[in-house]
């Protein structure tokens, strides 16, 4: 994609990646609008990167994401860049009993959040001279982590849309990149100091390299191996994965 001269919308943008991404494109003289539902985050965030600008969205609602849809194509015109970042990351045990309204919550906000809103946008979108939608989605779409079962299916679930919606899109002036994070030091799960985690400024350096290019997919160097799933191969490679994890668990909280 052009890194300049957009009009940028980042759902989740006022923490973690959707932070980082978005104080990246901002510094680059981009027009950057965070979405989130804590009002009180998307301010601080805004106070401290001038001219970036934020609308309270709770992508869980339909109304909402259709009333936000409305007011951003009157508000902001040139918009023409979409990043599907907002995501939740809860645990689960798929040995046992998953909590029906956390399964659903993580569901709604990290597959259909993604595409009510593209939905919405996706006629001015194909306005635009030229466009690009963004969906982030996780290394675990590749490589599932047992812990979080359901949110290792979302994110595998919003890659395999993103491949459809590639291509539906071929001869319209939108394109459709994916970033596929690996754990990255954020407080979606815990931020710490474990070493597994990528440091949040190296991580969106080389994004922000990737998504210069062309590439339909940016993935990080360090997680390579793990995208590049091998094929039949891949239960030995999960349950390897998953073993070092409960060898040395990741904290929480």
């Amino acid at each position: 994609m052009q890194l300049t001269d957009n009009t940028i919308l980042i759902t989740g943008g006022a923490s973690g990646i959707g932070r980082g991404l978005a104080e990246a494109f901002h510094k680059l003289g981009n027009k950057v609008i965070i979405a989130g539902r804590r009002k009180a985050l998307l301010d601080e965030v805004i106070t401290a990167n001038p001219g970036m600008e934020g609308i309270e969205l709770d992508i869980n609602d339909p109304a909402s994401i259709q009333e936000v849809a409305t007011t951003l194509i009157s508000r902001y015109p040139s918009l023409n860049v979409l990043v599907n970042n907002a995501g939740i990351m809860p645990f689960d045990d798929a040995a046992g009993h998953i909590d029906d309204a956390t399964m659903i919550g993580t569901i709604t906000t990290n597959f259909m959040g993604p595409i009510r809103l593209t939905s919405a946008l996706i006629e001015h979108l194909k306005s635009q001279p030229r466009s690009v939608i963004i969906n982030n989605t996780s290394v675990l779409a590749f490589v599932p982590l047992a812990c979080n079962a359901v949110y290792s299916a979302t994110k595998a679930a919003l890659h395999s849309y993103s491949l459809s919606q590639r291509f539906t899109l071929l001869g319209t002036s939108v394109s459709v990149q994916e970033i596929a994070p690996p754990w990255v030091n954020t407080d979606l799960i815990h931020k710490g100091d474990d070493p597994r985690a990528m440091p949040l400024d190296a991580f969106i350096e080389q994004t922000m390299v990737g998504l210069a290019t062309d590439v339909p997919e940016v993935v990080v160097d360090a997680i390579r191996p793990l995208r590049d799933n091998p094929g039949s191969q891949e239960h030995a490679l999960i349950h390897g994965f998953n073993q070092s994890v409960v060898e040395n668990p990741i904290p929480v909280g």
